[in-house]
């Protein structure tokens, strides 16, 4: 298992793991095929990415991508030092330290880049994804009421964040 920096010959891989992802599981931000994403749009996106000083968009690859970490760096000079992440596992391994080793290599990155806050949020319910978190080290600073709705549910998000 290889964590890296994705590239843009990562780019249709990497699209049909992140429809995979929002495919697979209830949580995430977009439902199943409301992306309208393409090659093109990821190669752009990955490069968006590699572009940005406090931003970066890491990939598990064991022979063939498996998981990915997005980093979201500020431009703003008062929370350019904070960045908020975005995961994404493929179903058939997730539970088995993938995630795990995304977080690891995203706090080295953060920390040769200057930033000291990363930050995520994560529906209440999604106990695997909030185990996950705290035991890479991220706290509960609040709750978002009502943040989602999903198949007409209302839920609401823990807002997450480690300090490095």
């Amino acid at each position: 298992m290889i964590i890296r920096q994705a590239t843009d010959k990562d780019a249709e891989q990497l699209m049909n793991l992140i429809a995979h992802v929002e495919s697979t599981s209830d949580f995430m931000l977009m439902e199943p095929g409301e992306r309208n994403n393409s090659v093109e749009k990821q190669t752009k996106m990955i490069e968006h990415f590699n572009n940005q000083s406090n931003s970066t968009l890491l990939v598990a690859d064991n022979d063939g991508l498996c998981g990915y970490l997005i980093a979201i760096g500020n431009t703003s000079i008062r929370n350019k030092h904070t960045a908020y992440l975005v995961i994404g596992v493929h179903q058939e391994i997730r539970g088995q330290g993938i995630g795990t080793l995304l977080f690891e290599a995203v706090e080295q990155w953060a920390k040769t880049v200057g930033i000291t806050r990363l930050e995520l949020t994560v529906v209440t319910e999604n106990e695997a994804g909030v185990k996950l978190y705290q035991k890479s080290g991220f706290e509960i600073e609040g709750t978002k009421r009502r943040s989602l709705k999903i198949n007409e549910i209302l839920y609401d998000e823990y807002y997450m964040s480690k300090l490095l």
